[in-house]
């Protein structure tokens, strides 16, 4: 049987574990330093201590009985053996040992008889002159107090470690469980959030950390879907507005030449399914190209004329309307991308302008600063300041002064246009007409695509 334990359990384990193994590094480095710092101490004390004694031996005035500490030992044996004094633990003792000794302090280890115990001694001795030849100093601490202090600490630590430990292990399970349980808290909310409820948001505790930056962060996602199945609602409705019309007209046509057959206008009647069969061949075509919009198909960008085409355009634009297009302002300006894309936002561009123009369309090409710029402006109503930030929306109809029954279109152009402008790595503006900010008349729409491969999407551009 496999146990699976949870986030917090394992969390709490792990971090228990490594303040653990911290600790326990730590008491045996604390203990280690410890017996280190005693030892030297006494170490110290005793090598000063041997060296006063040779002083006094030196000079004659060495006293019979020697001062030291509790748990120390002294002794000056002369060159014949004889201890010639003593601490008073050890009076009337033999000398401690018989080892040869130099000029500098040495050390030794080993055991020595206090009072009526034998410990074991660590020993700094030196040999020296005196009255009556060469003396040798003795001067011992005993290592049971280094023992007994590293041992007091050692069973402190035993008990201290373990309850830190767990201490720190609780603490943990309680701070994870409080995080934990908002995260959780989070994940039962977004888990009751369906497809018909994309509105409901998570609700945050007020907290700024990173569970509550997570609940903002999962709100502004909600949003961001909710808004993306507004858009998806909104396209379906409005193709289904679009498509109703022509669909309609061609059935109204149908019927009545079904039901008056020899009265039918043939040629009427294929004019009117023809003009029908086009507005739905137009939306369907324009709503191929957002869906490769959409899904990120890329085009295969070349190097074309952009003045040529748009001069093409322009002469297309001319048939069927008394707008005037003046092309007087186009130049040379060669530009980087797809034709068959920069067609399509030429076109669109210039039935957006002629639709709703008074009377006259200005078209200008050039170059600007290494971008290809094509200028459509006209005479028009112009778009409300209220307006202009959607103007480029899908589907979107402005008021009555630019709207579909001004000058037909399923209000996807713009649209379009700016999506083909930025797939081609440029961009397409609206801009305020000369000397009338605000665009209170007119609509003057800039494009700028790349005159080389070599420029990326967007690098350099200003609406200006």
């Amino acid at each position: 049987m496999t146990v699976r334990l949870g986030l917090r359990a394992r969390a709490t384990a792990l971090g228990t574990l490594a303040f653990a193994v911290l600790l326990t590094v730590g008491a045996v480095l604390l203990v280690t330093t410890l017996e280190d710092r005693l030892t030297d101490a006494a170490d110290e004390v005793a090598r000063a201590r041997v060296a006063e004694l040779l002083d006094l031996a030196e000079v004659g005035d060495l006293p019979a009985t020697l001062r030291t500490g509790d748990n120390g030992v002294a002794q000056v044996v002369g060159p014949g053996g004889e201890v010639l004094a003593a601490s008073p633990n050890i009076a009337g003792r033999p000398a401690v040992a018989d080892l040869p000794a130099g000029d500098e302090p040495a050390t030794a280890t080993f055991e020595a008889p206090d009072d009526a115990e034998t410990e074991t001694y660590r020993f700094w001795y030196a040999a020296g002159p005196g009255p009556g030849g060469e003396v040798t100093v003795w001067v011992g601490d005993s290592l049971e107090s280094v023992g007994e202090a590293s041992a007091a600490l050692r069973g402190a630590l035993w008990v201290g470690v373990p309850l830190a430990v767990g201490l720190l292990g609780a603490v943990i399970w309680l701070l994870l469980g409080r995080a934990l349980g908002r995260l959780d808290r989070i994940r039962a909310e977004v888990d009751r959030i369906t497809e018909e409820s994309l509105d409901t948001r998570v609700a945050g505790d007020g907290v700024d950390d990173e569970v509550g930056r997570l609940a903002a962060t999962m709100n502004a996602m909600l949003a961001r879907l909710d808004a993306a199945a507004r858009r998806q609602r909104d396209l379906v409705a409005d193709v289904s507005h679009d498509l109703q019309s022509p669909l309609a007209a061609q059935r109204l046509a149908l019927e009545l030449a079904l039901a008056r057959p020899g009265d039918a206008d043939v040629e009427r009647l294929g004019a009117e399914v023809l003009a029908a069969t086009a507005d739905m061949e137009r939306l369907v075509g324009d709503l191929l190209v957002l869906a490769s919009l959409d899904a990120g198909v890329a085009h295969e960008p070349a190097l074309l004329d952009l003045d040529g085409l748009v001069l093409e355009e322009a002469t297309r634009a001319r048939v069927g309307t008394p707008v005037a297009v003046d092309t007087s302002g186009v130049s040379a300006a060669p530009a980087y991308a797809d034709a068959v894309d920069v067609r399509r936002i030429v076109r669109n561009l210039l039935e957006n302008a002629t639709a709703h123009a008074a009377a006259r369309v200005v078209v200008t090409v050039a170059t600007d600063e290494g971008w290809a710029r094509l200028d459509v402006a006209d005479d028009g109503p112009g778009i409300p300041a209220e307006h202009r930030d959607r103007v480029f929306d899908r589907f979107q109809r402005l008021d009555d002064s630019r709207e579909r029954g001004g000058g037909g279109g399923s209000g996807l152009g713009l649209a379009i246009a700016r999506g083909l402008a930025e797939r081609a790595g440029g961009r397409l503006d609206l801009l305020d007409p000369p000397g009338r900010p605000g665009g209170e008349r007119g609509a003057h729409l800039r494009l700028l695509l790349p005159a080389s491969g070599g420029r990326g999407a967007g690098d350099g551009l200003t609406g200006g």
